[in-house]
Formats: C-alpha cells, structure tokens, sequence
C-alpha cells in the first residue's frame, strides 16, 4: 500500500479561509502532502482585518496533536501563532514524546499594524523552548526587529540582522524579506550551525493579494522537508510555489483587502 508524506500544522484558524489553518491546509496540499491540524484559536476575520479571538483551552489543544500523532503520525509540524506562555510549554511537552523529524516555526508575533500579537513574556520562552526545537524558523522583518533589536528597513538591514539572529536559539532561520519595499527582495536562509548562507532573490509583485504569504510559506517548506528534501532545497521549492500563488492570485479579485494567495494555481490556471 502506498503511504502519504504527513504534515501537522498547529495554529490558529482564520475564518475567510486566506491565512492560519486554512492556508496551512492548502499550502501542505498544493505540496503533495497529507495535512492535519491542531487549532490554536478560533479567529472571526476577513480580508480587511480580525473581528474576534477565542483562544483554545490548552487540553483541547494537546488532544488535538496526541490524537493525530498516536494514530497517524507526522513527518513534519508546522506551528504558527502561539498567543501564551502556557500554549507553548504545553505544546513543547507534548511534541517531546514524539519522534518527528522536522519542525518548522513561523514565530507570528506582530501584526502589519505593528500591534503585539502574543504575550511580551512569550517572545522569551519561544526562544529559551520553542526554538531549540525547531528544523528552520520563518520570521518576516517586524518579527526579524523584535528578536534582532534592529530596524529593518532595507535589505541591507536584513544582511545586517544576521549576526545578531544567531544567539535566539534556533539553528537555521529563513528571514523573509517580503515586507520590504524595493523592485527585488532577498531571503535569506542561514545555517548557524554549519556557518552557511543560502540566498533567494526575486522580483516583488504588485499586489494587494498577500494575506497568508507567511502561513503558506512556511507550511510549504514543512511539506518539502516531509518529502525529504534537504533544508536549502525546501526552502527554494517553497519559495518557488509561493511566487507563482502570489503570480497568479493578483489577477484575481477577492474581499475588499487583502486577499489570500492562488493556493491551487498549478491545477485551475
């Protein structure tokens, strides 16, 4: 019998269907992979902004993943915003009893608005427990400036960041630099652990479609990693189906903002 390659994202869900569990959903379909979840907090939201937020009770939160790792299993853990301290160190404990080979990090910790998203005193247990644990992290530039100290403003500034990033726990980073404005912009994946950097340039779409880029983003790499390509080789396939969803969603139009990205552009265009 044939097997599927497995990928849990844990995060909040987003009730327009562009960002958090629907995107993630999409995102580690489009890559070929099986997708579950393990829903963080229920959002009332849109394309023009978030209505209302009810966190989970954290025992529900942790029978959602014991409940899809003791059955099913996983090849790869995606994990997006975690509002509380209590959620991280509950998901950290649980995902300890399990031997999943990759986990990736998209560290949602501030809004476009730049409104804190996630408790002050979270930002440093993420670092001190999450972290460690994480294959690669995905912080775009307002999160690259909290865990940085810096002011992101260029893309010099996100080279400039790089040092600064390599004592936040985490062994390899993915610093995106969607949020940047310039013709071309250049992420970044460094390897702290074997001193490597590994550059992905291209150029920026106009277009107001961008809701879920970093959700998306971040579940395809997860998805790539379960298919067991190397980081580096995950990290540009992602990139690569990304732009070409970014590509195709700006000729469409969806809500009154900002609409989500054409998760399933290789199979309708």
């Amino acid at each position: 019998m044939k097997t599927y390659k497995r990928v849990l994202s844990i995060a909040g869900s987003d009730s327009g269907g562009g960002a958090g569990i629907q995107a993630d959903l999409k995102a580690i379909s489009a890559c070929g992979c099986f997708a579950m979840t393990a829903i963080t907090a229920v959002t009332a939201q849109n394309t023009v902004g978030v209505k209302a937020i009810e966190p989970l009770p954290v025992h529900v939160i942790e029978a959602q993943i014991r409940a899809c790792l003791d059955d099913i299993g996983a090849d790869a853990v995606k994990i997006g915003m975690l509002h509380s301290v209590d959620v991280i160190r509950a998901i950290v404990k649980v995902l300890q009893d399990y031997p999943v080979k990759h986990i990736v990090v998209d560290p949602v910790m501030v809004a476009t608005s730049g409104d804190l998203l996630v408790q002050r005193e979270a930002i440093a247990v993420l670092q001190q427990e999450l972290f460690p644990l994480a294959s690669v992290i995905t912080p775009n530039t307002f999160e690259i400036e909290i865990l940085s100290g810096m002011k992101i403003n260029t893309q010099e500034d996100l080279y400039a960041s790089i040092p600064k990033m390599k004592n936040i726990g985490a062994s390899n980073i993915l610093l995106k630099a969607g949020h940047l404005e310039c013709e071309e912009i250049t992420d970044v994946l460094v390897d702290y652990k074997n001193d490597r950097e590994y550059r992905y340039t291209m150029k920026k779409i106009n277009t107001v479609n961008t809701h879920g880029t970093g959700c998306s983003l971040s579940s395809a790499v997860a998805a790539y990693l379960a298919h067991d390509y190397s980081m580096e080789e995950a990290v540009q396939a992602a990139i690569n189906y990304l732009y070409g969803a970014i590509e195709a969603a700006a000729n469409y139009r969806i809500g009154h903002g900002h609409g989500a990205v054409h998760h399933f552009y290789k199979w309708w265009e």
